[in-house]
């Protein structure tokens, strides 16, 4: 495998690449077919932009094909959704409808583009190719497969640093003859004429399958058998983009489905509305025959031309639909259209076949087979039979029963089946070669892979007393060899699938538990994450603690519907909170809970720790029938439990007044340590019966942002009130805004989190103070601009305990620095006048000159001393000087 650099990333080949390279991957004969492919590493301080260019050519008779592995692009769009986007408009052909105003905008700072229709690996060719998508957040794009050689993938960053694991994936150089169904029909690069005599049966594939299929193209499948053949099309897989779907999002009703259209301009507005009341019959017809396939769509004509009669057609998804021509011809026309929504449909696949031996029963056609399809009916239940139940099956007869639950934007269903009785004899040699029962759990007919079983029953030991699919799909397949057997009955049930990770309830409500017993740590989410919640649901989620122990809960991703929201102070309390909303309680032993918070919009919880004495943390998701978001992502940890006052804080019972800061303040606040999920500091304040608390934040600077992302890293809790959920605070106070708050009773709480992916911030200072509750009778000083009553002694403490905008408490002070300073600045004075005096004598010494020394006279009394006080600079008087002192 070559590769030829010019450009910006870094390939799990082992090979760095800087930063503006475009690297080109050829498939060579004898050379590496497979591989992997990662995000750029990426150096950006400036946040420049910068621009990767991915380039996968195949060689003649091959096509390049990606997976995505791992995808989580940083690039949100502004309304922050999660999936990928780009303009989104609907033409319903009937109509012939634009619109606009609800589209999707374009990602920013980081995406991926992916183009799947290059005809050659230059890079400039890209200007000119179709574009199959632009994508960013955390939902991988679809796997992708060239229309012809090659693959181009355009990632652009301005981000600081970009890592591999922003996507990560695998391709390979695939052999294209599954495409090349029959005879290439000129001008089209999707279309086929295929002869009987040519091939008697095969498959029939999308351009692209089962990646996602290209907008903007017809590609035509013209099937022509001999005289008396008859030609069988069955598709065993069908996916195509379905409007009803995209716009009114599962079953609603009309005055829904006007409200999505409200945008539409007002002439054909009237038109819709006009249209859509007249009747429910009137409204069934006209979603029928006017809108059931405007986009893409599959037509089958019975005979050779599109001007043939129209057998059916056929768009959204459709599984294991058999249909039979009357003669020996048929005609398939696969069209997409031009737009530039984001849909990543996979297309069809299916098996065509010529025979003389279909026999023509009326209007239907059958073969030896038996096919028996279930469909949901919202959580409903019922029995399946082998053939001839509860007498002998037939033998030598092959039966499949495709038992599908709902799955749509608005439900998503498992399967679960319980085996009442089951007679199916083993063969000869012990196993199942003569009759057995197949159960495929995954949906691999959707793939045609019916040899990648989960279950082959046969005998009495094999049988399971309950399966349950995994997904909204369980198909069984049964075939009766010469032995015979009374069969098999079995009852289905289709339960609601939340695909949220925990215990789940019994009754299969939606209600999780977490116990630490079971596991330390793990995540759990809304229903569906990162697919859009269902709507009408409350879902909770119960973590339960041994008694030395904590849970921690951090959120990483939160979006749930809110329509009236404050979008400077964030989506608090039951006030904005009425639509969707998600709450916190802390569990008691005695059975009583106790609420932290309700949240909606983007405003998410900050890090929570169980209160010590609780038991657990309860989560309760609540949502409406209108419409729904992506909801939440959080993780939970099990931990040691801290002290009451958590790893910094106090208890203060017996002042007048305080000052709380948050650690290394005015320097930036650290993290918890290493492996642990969040740092905690609690301060407990109680003061005199009959006073109050007033708190006043001073400086405020704590990572997060209420109205736009809330405080998922850290976040400051106030209990302030005597009942009611605390006061969640974080993002930066400006210089002129107020923050004081001023308690119910006698007793507040504060409480600071970081949580593990906190960056830091300066943190916070705040002043508390005993106020009275009473300030007619004010026997103190009284706040000349509050009103406040506070002790007298709180004046001129250099302290503002009147609270914002009021110093009065230090107004005429007296100036006491001087005279504190007074007496030490006399001492000092003295102490160096006396140390400028000995120096001065000193250097006295020193100067002045020496005498030759005479000799000393032996046995003769000293002179006596001078009568008086003078000071005299000779050799003696210094001596003595120097002496004494």
């Amino acid at each position: 495998m070559n590769y030829f650099l010019d450009g910006a990333f870094s390939f799990k080949f082992g090979i760095s690449i800087s930063a503006n390279q475009y690297p080109l991957l050829v498939s060579e004969v004898g050379g590496p077919q497979n591989g992997t492919f990662a995000a750029p590493v990426i150096t950006n301080p400036g946040g420049h932009s910068r621009q990767c260019v991915y380039t996968f050519l195949a060689a003649p008779n091959q096509r390049a094909e990606l997976i995505f592995t791992n995808f989580d692009l940083r690039g949100t769009p502004p309304d922050g959704t999660v999936r990928a986007v780009g303009t989104y408009s609907v033409y319903p052909l009937c109509l012939q409808l634009k619109y606009s105003k609800n589209a999707l905008s374009m990602c920013s700072h980081e995406y991926l583009d992916i183009y799947s229709e290059v005809q050659t690996p230059e890079a400039s060719e890209l200007i000119n190719s179709p574009f199959g998508g632009r994508f960013c957040g955390p939902i991988r794009p679809r796997p992708r497969i060239s229309l012809y050689r090659v693959i181009a993938l355009s990632f652009y960053t301005d981000k600081n640093y970009t890592t591999p694991d922003l996507f990560e994936g695998r391709f390979q150089f695939i052999n294209d003859s599954e495409y090349q169904i029959g005879t290439p029909a000129p001008h089209s690069p999707c279309s086929y004429v295929i002869h009987a005599g040519q091939k008697k049966q095969g498959n029939i594939v999308s351009p692209t399958y089962p990646g996602t299929y290209p907008k903007d193209l017809t590609c035509t499948y013209l099937l022509l058998g001999t005289s008396g053949q008859r030609v069988r099309l069955e598709f065993r897989d069908f996916d195509l983009f379905f409007w009803w779907t995209a716009v009114s999002n599962g079953n609603r009703s009309i005055t829904e489905i006007l409200e999505r259209f409200s945008f539409i301009v007002p002439a054909v507005e009237f038109v819709l509305r006009l249209v859509l009341h007249l009747s429910e019959e009137c409204y069934s017809e006209f979603t029928h025959h006017c809108c059931s396939c405007p986009f893409d769509v599959v037509k089958v004509y019975d005979g050779g031309t599109n001007e043939s009669a129209v057998i059916g057609t056929y768009c959204g998804q459709q599984r294991n639909l058999v249909l039979y021509s009357s003669e020996s011809t048929m005609f398939i026309v696969f069209e997409t259209l031009q737009r530039t929504a984001t849909t990543q449909n996979r297309g069809f696949k299916g098996i065509f076949e010529f025979s003389e031996s279909f026999v023509k029963l009326g209007n239907t056609y059958e073969d030896r087979s038996a096919t028996k399809k279930i469909l949901s009916k919202k959580e409903s239940s019922g029995f399946v039979f082998s053939p001839n139940y509860p007498f002998p099956y037939i033998p030598k007869i092959v039966c499949r029963y495709f038992i599908y639950g709902m799955q749509d934007s608005q439900h998503l269903e498992r399967v679960r089946l319980d085996f009442l009785k089951f007679d199916i004899p083993k063969g000869e040699k012990g196993d199942c070669t003569d009759g057995y029962l197949k159960l495929y759990l995954k949906g691999q007919e959707a793939t045609d892979s019916y040899e990648k079983f989960d279950h082959e029953l046969c005998g009495e030991e094999s049988r399971p007393t309950q399966v349950v699919s995994d997904g909204p799909r369980l198909v069984m397949v049964f075939s009766s060899g010469e032995l015979q057997g009374r069969g098999f009955k079995a009852k289905y049930t289709f339960e609601t699938e939340y695909r949220i990770p925990g215990t789940a309830s019994p009754d299969g409500s939606c209600t999780f538990t977490y116990r630490s017993q079971s596991r330390k740590k793990g995540e759990f989410n809304s229903p569906r994450y990162p697919s859009n919640y269902p709507s009408t649901t409350n879902c909770t989620y119960v973590f339960i603690a041994t008694p030395n122990e904590q849970v921690s809960i951090v959120f990483d991703h939160f979006k749930v519907r809110a329509d009236s929201v404050n979008t400077t102070g964030g989506a608090y309390g039951s006030l904005i909170c009425q639509e969707d909303w998600l709450e916190m309680y802390n569990l008691y032993r005695d059975g009583t809970e106790k609420l932290t918070g309700r949240y909606c919009s983007m405003t998410a919880p900050g890090p929570l720790d169980s209160n010590r004495g609780a038991v657990g943390l309860k989560v309760v998701l609540h949502t409406d029938k209108e419409a729904v978001y992506s909801g939440f992502k959080a993780r939970y940890s099990f931990e040691v439990a801290k002290s009451i006052f958590g790893d910094c804080g106090s208890n203060v019972s017996s002042s007048n007044y305080g000052v709380i800061i948050s650690p290394n303040f005015p320097l930036n606040y650290e993290g918890p340590t290493k492996g642990a999920a969040s740092k905690t500091c609690n301060w407990f304040i109680n003061v005199r019966p009959n006073h109050r608390i007033l708190l006043n934040f001073e400086h405020f600077a704590v990572e997060g942002d209420p109205s736009t992302r809330g405080c998922p890293a850290a976040v400051v809790r106030l209990w302030y009130t005597v009942e009611g959920p605390p006061l969640e605070l974080c993002g930066e106070k400006k210089p002129t805004d107020k923050w004081q708050y001023m308690s119910e009773s006698n007793y507040i709480r504060l409480s600071f989190i970081s949580a593990d992916k906190s960056v830091g911030a300066k943190g916070f200072k705040a002043v508390w103070t005993e106020v009275a509750e009473s300030s007619e009778n004010c026997d103190e000083f009284r706040c000349a601009v509050s009103s406040f009553c506070i002790a007298d002694k709180l004046r001129c403490n250099r302290v503002a305990n009147c609270g914002a905008d009021d110093a009065s408490d230090e107004l005429n002070c007296i100036v006491e620095v001087a005279m504190e300073w007074f007496w030490p600045s006399i001492i000092g004075g003295i102490c160096g006048l006396l140390l400028v005096i000995g120096a001065v004598c000193v250097v006295c010494r020193r100067l002045r000159p020496r005498r030759p020394r005479r000799p000393r006279r032996l046995h003769l009394p000293r002179p006596p001393p001078p009568t008086t006080r003078q000071h005299v600079c000779d050799d003696d008087a210094m001596g003595r000087f120097i002496f004494l002192n």
